[in-house]
């Protein structure tokens, strides 16, 4: 009988080491090219375009690229498979402090704080034996980048350290690389795309044009909400431009929306997200419609809280 025990814990002791170990690492090295440009980064560059990764941000196996890639190209833009959503809607969360200032591990927090804000999810801190699936953040130099929806034991999410509202520490582009964690992709690869926008193909960087695919209904979805320009998970107008000309053309009136702002979630944002992880669930009103003036606000009450924590 005690041998049967003691066969049974070493079972589910090694069963539980197994599952928290770090996923198989599927990160691209970046570019040496896109490291600089990092390193001077213009006031309307996101640093996500220049990750060096699948799409500019999202780490993704070459199995599922493949899948991805090889589709009908009739997708939409929240995976459908619910094995990768986070259960119970809570995502266990670490911060590999290193590589942070107090500030920007306050920001990374906040960018989570604001999820929570206006859906029903739950970020916590990552307990090791009680989580088995959590997202581990870092400070490596190779930009902001995610792997898609929740995989197994622990999965990284980078933002290369900066100043507040700079490069990967825009608060929205932290909010941008979770929503990632959580299972979207970005918005132009949404089957109604070409409803929305024209793809100016010559403009595209050569051995980019992947990073423009639509994908397969049968792997993503919108949840019924109409395309969004304004939505933090949209690219930018000159996403991987060869020569600083569009790339991404609007083809309806934008109206306040900004394509490529890191300032904010949209409306519809919120609406995809509580569709995904929420859809029986109370939760706050989506917040009203900004204007230009509420998105510098915005801005400028960010930098306002890191000066402020960076005294600490």
């Amino acid at each position: 009988m005690i041998k049967i025990i003691c066969i049974c814990t070493f079972a589910i002791l090694a069963l539980n080491s197994v599952r928290s170990l770090p996923m198989p690492d599927y990160v691209v090295p970046n570019t040496p090219e896109n490291l600089e440009r990092l390193k001077n980064l213009g006031p309307d560059d996101l640093a996500e375009e220049l990750s060096g990764q699948f799409e500019g941000d999202m780490v993704m196996s070459p199995s599922e690229i493949a899948q991805l890639i090889g589709g009908n190209k009739n997708g939409k833009t929240g995976l459908i498979a619910e094995r990768f959503r986070w259960p119970d809607n809570i995502i266990p969360y670490t911060i590999n402090e290193e590589d942070f200032s107090s500030a920007q591990i306050h920001y990374i927090h906040l960018a989570a704080e604001r999820l929570m804000e206006v859906t029903c999810l739950k970020f916590v801190p990552y307990r090791e034996g009680v989580h088995t699936n959590y997202i581990w953040v870092t400070g490596e130099n190779s930009g902001c980048w995610s792997y898609v929806g929740m995989r197994n034991g622990r999965q990284q999410l980078n933002l290369t350290p900066n100043n507040p509202e700079v490069g990967c520490f825009r608060l929205y582009t932290i909010v941008h690389e979770f929503m990632h964690a959580l299972g979207f992709y970005h918005m132009q690869s949404a089957t109604e795309r070409d409803e929305y926008v024209r793809i100016v193909w010559e403009n595209i960087q050569a051995g980019t044009q992947n990073n423009f695919n639509t994908y397969d209904a049968q792997t993503i979805t919108q949840f019924g909400i109409e395309y969004d320009y304004g939505s933090v998970m949209h690219y930018s107008r000159t996403a991987f431009s060869i020569n600083g000309s569009d790339t991404i053309v609007a083809l309806k009136d934008l109206g306040d929306s900004i394509m490529g702002q890191r300032v904010r979630m949209s409306d519809k944002d919120i609406a995809r997200i509580n569709a995904m992880y929420c859809p029986l669930s109370p939760r706050p009103p989506p917040p009203q419609s900004l204007t230009e003036f509420f998105y510098r606000l915005n801005n400028g009450m960010n930098k306002l809280f890191y000066n402020i924590f960076s005294r600490f």
